[in-house]
């Protein structure tokens, strides 16, 4: 089943970046835009991040907080929030359960090789943790002002 614009936005409870659990429910009265994206420190997902870290300000203007969700591990995380100095925190879905949930996982080819992988899909949920907007198969560049933009 297919997750779309109305839906109760699944729930989670995921470890951060620093190493702290970090659960949906419990950010109720603020908007987040939940992104997944494949993989630290590549050339797109550092991009996608940058754009949000430059444009943090509008979102906390608009009472809205950013999570980004990978597969890397917190210390992957760590590493590169801190090269970047992301603003934001990055949250761990190693096993990709989060990633199910939300239907972002997708089969992907690299070298001959299939596997699944992350498509770069972000969520907005509102205060009462209802979904808002979705993006999938989001194309970096200008997707945090299609974002912002919905925040009217």
């Amino acid at each position: 089943m297919s997750l779309t614009i109305g839906d109760k936005a699944p729930d989670f409870s995921l470890y951060s970046d620093e190493n702290k659990l970090i659960s949906l429910k419990d950010l109720r009265n603020k908007r987040v835009v939940l992104y997944f994206y494949p993989k630290d420190d590549t050339p797109g997902c550092t991009k996608e991040a940058c754009d949000f870290r430059d444009n943090i300000a509008f979102f906390e203007d608009k009472n809205t907080i950013i999570l980004g969700i990978s597969k890397d591990s917190a210390r992957k995380h760590q590493r590169f929030k801190e090269k970047y100095q992301l603003p934001f925190t990055l949250l761990v879905d190693e096993n990709g359960d989060i990633c199910e949930a939300y239907g972002v996982l997708d089969k992907k080819s690299l070298f001959g090789k299939t596997f699944l992988g992350i498509q770069r899909s972000t969520f907005l949920i509102d205060e009462n943790g209802i979904i808002q907007a979705i993006w999938r198969k989001v194309k970096v560049n200008g997707h945090f002002q299609q974002v912002l933009d919905e925040l009217h």
